[in-house]
């Protein structure tokens, strides 16, 4: 069992990241289609947006902490890893910026975003940064 719940964690967690990596991309060309008044582009982007965001990105959130709950649930030992502690801290900064996302993709909805594509590229950069940390704490366990 314990090996089914981890592939299916596994698939949660790629399938996360995906949508955390393009969802913002999304958000970079919506704003510049703002920036050029290019009413067609935005709510084609709007469109995308929120579909990536209700259909891929909010379930696969849910399904990597139920999964990875159960993984707990099932080896309570992993609580006594130090690294284990620091990659849950970046899975909670990961949680934070889906919510932000969420939040930009609402006032984009409301054409109320003012963010420049040049922050929201940068904005973009943010998961690389803590998917890389990740690994590396779950292959080298340094604490």
């Amino acid at each position: 069992m314990y090996h089914w719940i981890l592939s299916l964690h596994l698939v949660a967690v790629m399938t996360w990241f995906a949508a955390l990596f393009f969802l913002p991309r999304l958000f970079v060309y919506h704003a510049q289609a703002r920036d050029h008044g290019d009413e067609q582009a935005m709510g084609y982007f709007q469109l995308m947006e929120r579909r990536l965001y209700k259909g891929i990105m909010l379930p696969a959130m849910l399904a990597v902490i139920v999964f990875g709950g159960l993984l707990i649930y099932l080896v309570p030992s992993v609580m006594s890893n130090g690294s284990f502690h620091v990659k849950l801290l970046l899975v909670a900064f990961l949680i934070g910026y889906h919510h932000v996302c969420l939040a930009y993709l609402k006032q984009f909805a409301a054409a109320r975003c003012q963010k420049s594509s040049k922050f929201l590229r940068i904005f973009n950069g943010i998961p690389i940064l803590l998917l890389f940390a990740i690994i590396l704490l779950v292959v080298f366990q340094p604490f």
